[in-house]
């Protein structure tokens, strides 16, 4: 008995489809292959400094206000005293309560030679009395009033602190500057290893903003005493500092 078989052209032209499909990312691959290495190399990476140097507009001075007493509610009590009168004076010369923050605040007792116990034999510290310390930090806003501010502030009673760091409200329009100078210090690094290289310089392909960086702005520290006259205070400038990374196209 013969059986005969029939293909449908159907079934045929699947086949060849999917032949195809497979065929088709090898064709397509060895039709584009990628650029060779050394051709993503053809660049010139440097890097460039700026510095705008302003002068400050701001002071931020830290002010603390020690006592020692018997037991800790007499030295809160003389500690809450001097501080207020500090405070009052501040608002007094213009300073606003947002530019005044308590900045630490502290009651611990104090010790004096240890004593030997009855008991065991072996040294016992004694307490002799306790210490509550009080600080804050005050952002002065007109720098003309910064040295008689400190003055007041020691003859009512502040004791510790002194340490002023002078600063910019808003430095923006310094760092913009820096900026500006980053990138002029850049492309002419770049144009000087072009020319010495002996090839042409190409459009800038990548800048970032490495680091920013406000140098370390004057500061000083003086001892407070009651006897203390107008405190003479130099504010200096202020420099800050930006770079720039950049990466130039090499031309063929």
């Amino acid at each position: 008995m013969l059986t005969s078989v029939i293909r449908s052209p159907k079934v045929s032209l699947c086949v060849l489809l999917l032949s195809t499909s497979l065929l088709s990312p090898a064709a397509s691959y060895a039709q584009a292959p990628p650029p060779p290495p050394h051709a993503q190399l053809r660049s010139i990476d440097v890097s460039g400094e700026g510095i705008a140097t302003v002068a400050p507009d701001m002071a931020v001075v830290s002010l603390s206000v020690t006592r020692v007493a018997d037991t800790a509610a007499e030295a809160l009590t003389q500690n809450n005293e001097a501080m207020r009168g500090v405070l009052d004076a501040l608002k007094a010369d213009g300073v606003a309560e947002r530019d005044v923050q308590t900045g630490e605040f502290s009651i611990f007792p104090r010790y004096s030679d240890p004593q030997t116990s009855q008991k065991d034999g072996n040294p016992q510290p004694q307490i002799d009395g306790y210490q509550v310390t009080n600080s804050i930090t005050v952002r002065v806003r007109d720098l003309t009033k910064l040295g008689g501010l400190i003055d007041k502030s020691v003859k009512l009673g502040v004791n510790q602190g002194g340490q002023i760091t002078f600063t910019n409200h808003d430095p923006k329009a310094a760092l913009q500057d820096a900026r500006r100078k980053a990138v002029a210090d850049a492309m002419e690094k770049a144009k000087t290893l072009a020319e010495a290289a002996g090839v042409a310089l190409g459009p800038v392909l990548t800048i970032e903003e490495n680091n920013l960086r406000p140098q370390p702005v004057p500061m000083m520290r003086m001892a407070m005493a009651k006897e203390a006259d107008s405190v003479p205070l130099a504010g200096g400038e202020n420099n800050y500092t930006v770079v720039v990374n950049m990466r130039f196209d090499i031309k063929p």
